[in-house]
């Protein structure tokens, strides 16, 4: 039987069998198997699906670039608005030994700020780092130290804890001079309107004084 003639793709599988009788060499069964299968529907079944998710992929990474350019736009735009916005300015005015515990040395840092707008500004914290003789002394930070008054100065003070074993420590390094030189870095970190937070860099360098042996162990 002729297999029939289709205008559609189709394949065509043909299988052999061949079997040689034990007894009758001369015996050939011939077993052909004429397989057509029509992979139209096959071949778009499985086609389609793919070209579907490889169109909906490209589309997604599309998206998601351009989002990501939204974003990045949105960001320089903000910084710009920032960087080109009026700040509150601070200064740190003064460092000066307040008092000294069983703990150790307190030391008090004025901080001077001004606020130029007319509300009221929350300061969310204030951390520090004093440092003397290449060395960190001292670090820490004040959190929720009040709010800035609108249109005005407002002044914060930092309470700075120095351990005596530090203390200690320093004295035997510095010898007989009880004027120190030191470093005293800060980060102000306030809470702008339409902004969140952002930090304002401090720092201050001189001399403070060191207590006695004597006020150290009364």
């Amino acid at each position: 039987m002729k297999p029939l003639d289709h205008s559609t793709p189709r394949c065509s599988y043909t299988i052999v069998y061949k079997h040689v009788s034990e007894y009758d060499a001369s015996a050939y069964i011939y077993l052909y198997i004429n397989i057509y299968m029509y992979l139209d529907f096959i071949y778009l079944g499985i086609r389609f699906p793919v070209v579907l998710l490889c169109r909906e992929q490209r589309r997604e990474e599309k998206r998601r670039r351009k989002m990501q350019d939204l974003v990045g736009k949105a960001k320089n735009f903000v910084a710009e608005k920032v960087a080109d916005m009026e700040k509150p300015e601070a200064d740190i005015t003064d460092v000066d030994l307040k008092d000294v515990g069983k703990e150790g040395i307190t030391y008090m840092a004025k901080v001077s700020i001004k606020n130029p707008y007319s509300a009221s500004i929350p300061i969310c914290e204030i951390h520090y780092s004093l440092k003397s003789a290449n060395r960190v002394i001292a670090s820490g930070k004040t959190p929720d130290p009040g709010s800035l008054k609108g249109n005005d100065t407002t002044m914060v003070d930092v309470g700075i804890r120095v351990p005596h074993s530090v203390l200690v420590s320093l004295i035997k390094d510095i010898g007989a001079d009880w004027d120190i030189d030191y470093l005293l870095e800060m980060g102000l970190v306030i809470d702008l309107p339409l902004v969140g937070n952002i930090t304002i860099p401090l720092s201050k360098k001189g001399e403070m004084k060191l207590p006695s042996f004597a006020d150290l162990f009364k």
